[in-house]
């Protein structure tokens, strides 16, 4: 079907979009997977106290979150690619439902920072002390991940008898070479301290996919409007 310009743009944006929601997807549903059905955390999911809630919580959702984001991609991708319109409505209803999860979520943080940072801070507990005891390759990868974008050092800091130094960043200075931020508290002041930027990324994110939306919106109209043209060639030359 003949696109103008403005509805090609729409599409190749489209296209490029879904490819990093699915790289992001792909992340979160590995890691959620690992995290469920490794032999390191699976007993975990056994365990019915506190102490493994918010693990449990976290890890639920970075499967329902990662598979969400797939099933975005399945229908963004086909609907843009192949130009089909009953795939274009239902991934731009889908955009709509995680764009305004989005702001719900980053409203919610905002209001409640001092609980969600509190709460990630204990999800970081249980990856610590999973590594520390099963010494897991997967964990420390992950552990490595969060040390080094938070430029922390697991529970105490103090890089002579920390458990998990072998994950920790490079120090900066000498003094960091005794001692760095502790995990825990590097995540609550973050979410203390900075709760409106981390609102602003939600709401930005929500942004994003708003204007996703928006493109499939107009590439629907105009597949809708090149399908109509095409009925009306083909009804007035036969």
């Amino acid at each position: 079907m003949a696109l103008d310009g403005c509805g090609l743009l729409c599409k190749y944006i489209l296209i490029i979009f879904n490819i990093i929601f699915a790289v992001v997807g792909f992340a979160f549903l590995g890691l959620g997977l690992w995290l469920r059905f490794s032999d390191s955390t699976r007993p975990i999911f056994q365990i019915q106290d506190a102490n493994s809630y918010t693990f449990v919580t976290g890890v639920t959702v970075l499967i329902v979150l990662g598979s969400l984001m797939l099933l975005v991609v399945i229908f963004g991708d086909y609907g843009a690619c192949n130009e089909k319109r009953c795939a274009l409505q239902v991934f731009a209803v889908l955009l709509a439902m995680l764009a305004t999860m989005e702001v719900v979520v980053g409203v919610l943080a905002y209001s409640k920072s001092d609980e969600v940072g509190d709460r990630i801070a204990e999800f970081y507990g249980n990856l610590y002390a999973l590594y520390v005891m099963k010494q897991d390759p997967g964990i420390a990868v992950t552990l490595t991940f969060i040390h080094n974008m938070l430029h922390c050092c697991g529970m105490t800091g103090v890089t002579i008898i920390e458990l998990v130094q072998n994950t920790c960043p490079k120090p900066d200075g000498w003094m960091e070479h005794i001692k760095m931020s502790t995990c825990p508290g590097v995540i609550t002041e973050f979410f203390n301290s900075k709760a409106p930027a981390v609102m602003g990324i939600f709401i930005g994110t929500g942004a994003l996919l708003i204007t996703a939306m928006i493109c499939a919106i107009i590439l629907l109209k105009q597949t809708k409007r090149a399908h109509r043209e095409m009925t009306t060639y083909y009804s007035t030359v036969y």
